[in-house]
């Protein structure tokens, strides 16, 4: 009796192999939606991209306006200059991924794991970004108006010159925050943590709750 059909699910377990198959790998407009992919500049538009994995992806420069990436996968990924305006990443993973110079302006990414993420001179413009994990983040020069961050772990995150005007930083994690040459006009920092942060040179006119002594 051969019993190496029987032992294979058994064996590749042990080896950690997992059979993928093929048709549970999605490919929309030419993209394949799977870890390792590359599809720069694609087409993904208002895509159902939730539960995904799409780590270590070459994303840079698609169009992903309106896309579902819920719980999406995304650590490692290159987004740069993507365009991810009014997308939901609500509790979506982009540790270490590249967000440098990409939209999210009205995008919603609520409860997101982005340790260590580079998104500089990214536009996040009315983004929702409550209580997202942004410690050790790199968002020099970022454009942050009225941007939500209640909530928000923030420390060690680099802010120097990000523009948070009117920005909700309500109970957010400050501790260490980088934010020289930033602009705080009108944003709300109350109840958030501050020990140690650098603001040194940023505009706090109008801010509630930004500490003092930095003029």
């Amino acid at each position: 009796m051969n019993y190496l059909p029987l032992l294979l699910p058994t064996l590749l377990l042990i080896l950690g192999t997992e059979l993928v198959n093929a048709d549970d790998i999605r490919t929309i407009n030419d993209c394949r939606i799977e870890a390792d992919s590359q599809c720069p500049n694609a087409d993904l538009r208002h895509a159902d991209l939730s539960n995904q994995d799409m780590r270590r992806m070459n994303l840079a420069g698609a169009d992903l306006r309106g896309a579902n990436l819920r719980h999406a996968r995304l650590d490692l990924a290159n987004l740069e200059k993507a365009n991810l305006r009014g997308a939901n990443l609500t509790r979506a993973s982009l540790q270490q991924s590249n967000l440098r110079l990409a939209d999210f302006s009205d995008s919603t990414l609520v409860a997101i794991q982005g340790w260590g993420l580079f998104a500089q001179a990214a536009q996040f413009g009315n983004a929702d970004l409550r209580a997202a994990n942004l410690e050790f983040a790199r968002l020099s020069g970022a454009k942050l108006h009225n941007v939500k961050l209640q909530a928000a772990n923030l420390e060690m995150t680099w802010l120097s010159k990000a523009d948070l005007k009117g920005a909700s930083l309500n109970d957010a994690n400050l501790q260490e925050v980088k934010l020289s040459g930033a602009n705080l006009e009108n944003a709300d920092l109350s109840g958030s943590r501050t020990h140690y942060g650098n603001f040194q040179g940023a505009n706090m006119q109008g801010c509630k709750a930004c500490p003092q002594g930095w003029d």
